[in-house]
């Protein structure tokens, strides 16, 4: 008998589904989207909320720093699990999502020099427990993690075409952290792979900050996984997460029209205009964006773009010198 996660689709899910449908159908309406500076923004928000929900102390504006290569004080893996953090949410589109493979390097990506057993399947006993240091869930053992993480993807590779991706990616999240298959890492893994099934269906949902929004109801989102566990089965949790997904792309809707609206679409014009770490002269920018007045060019698109850490000046510390250069850097 083959192997199929226990869950029920319900009204609510389905509910769930034909809002979130209508709003992406809404998101496909804003062309040149990808060029975006809003679309950088939430994906350090999704690595700075995934990394917050597992304790990391480091602020959005620190995390910020630290990927775009400004010195930050303070703990050394916090700061390492952000620079893991982002390498792996820019190879989203580089793996497999039905590929466990390709699942246990992406985990080696985001504990790279932070826990010896990265990339591979912990060989000992894992409980998880609560504040109190109550155990509320005994895991798998590690000689059963081969085969149930195995059975997990047969599974979604054999119905990812039947099921909705949306249910699908919930209920990889659910089981995922259900197994445990790491010693550490799990949470933010399964996060990650979710966001991988989801772009791979929809390239938007890289750039959605659903982990923002589950930050904001992080004890809800224990809670609901605690009560999955009790009752043997995943549907609370999908209904949770669809929910959480409904929720974020309300504040990205708005988000995007108000960016489409400021600054965005200036520093989407000045990033076409340079490339990257070439460095060029305020006059030489001008030329490019046919515009006569220096004024103009540094309060209408290059303080904008320095701001979000797009654009650097090549001698920071005289802002003013006469040979002050600006060149795009290669994040974003």
């Amino acid at each position: 008998m083959s192997y199929k996660p226990p869950f029920i689709i319900t009204n609510k899910m389905l509910e769930y589904i034909s809002s979130i449908m209508e709003k992406i159908g809404r998101i496909d309406n804003y062309t040149n989207l990808n060029k975006m500076p809003l679309l950088r923004r939430n994906k350090i928000k999704s690595i700075h909320s995934s990394l917050a929900i597992e304790a990391n102390s480091l602020s959005l504006s620190a995390v910020k720093d630290v990927i775009n290569g400004k010195v930050v004080f303070g703990q050394k893996e916090e700061i390492q699990e952000v620079k893991n953090a982002y390498k792996a949410y820019e190879m989203i589109n580089d793996w497999n999502p039905y590929s466990l493979k390709d699942l246990k390097k992406a985990h080696g990506v985001m504990t790279h020099f932070i826990l010896e057993e990265s990339g591979k399947f912990r060989k000992g006993r894992e409980g998880v427990f609560d504040d109190q240091g109550i155990c509320i869930h005994v895991c798998p053992p590690p000689d059963q993690l081969d085969k149930l993480m195995n059975n997990l993807f047969e599974w979604m590779k054999k119905n990812k075409d039947q099921i909705h991706p949306l249910i699908l990616s919930s209920v990889f999240h659910y089981e995922f952290v259900f197994i445990h298959p790491f010693s550490d890492g799990n949470g933010r893994t399964a996060r990650l792979w979710q966001n991988v099934i989801l772009s791979h269906w929809k390239k938007i949902f890289e750039y959605i900050p659903v982990e923002s929004q589950i930050l904001k109801y992080q004890n809800e989102y224990y809670d609901v996984i605690a009560e999955c566990n009790k009752n043997g089965e995943s549907t609370l949790f999908i209904e949770f997460m669809l929910n959480m997904f409904d929720d974020v792309l309300d504040d990205f809707i708005k988000n995007t029209t108000l960016a489409l609206t400021n600054d965005a679409i200036n520093i989407t014009k000045l990033l076409e205009v340079m490339e990257v770490n070439i460095p060029m002269t305020a006059y030489e920018i001008m030329d490019k964006l046919k515009i006569k007045s220096k004024e103009t060019l540094r309060k209408t698109y290059l303080n904008p773009a320095m701001k979000e850490g797009l654009i650097r000046q090549t001698n920071p510390e005289k802002r003013t010198s006469k040979k002050q250069m600006y060149y795009k850097i290669g994040i974003e």
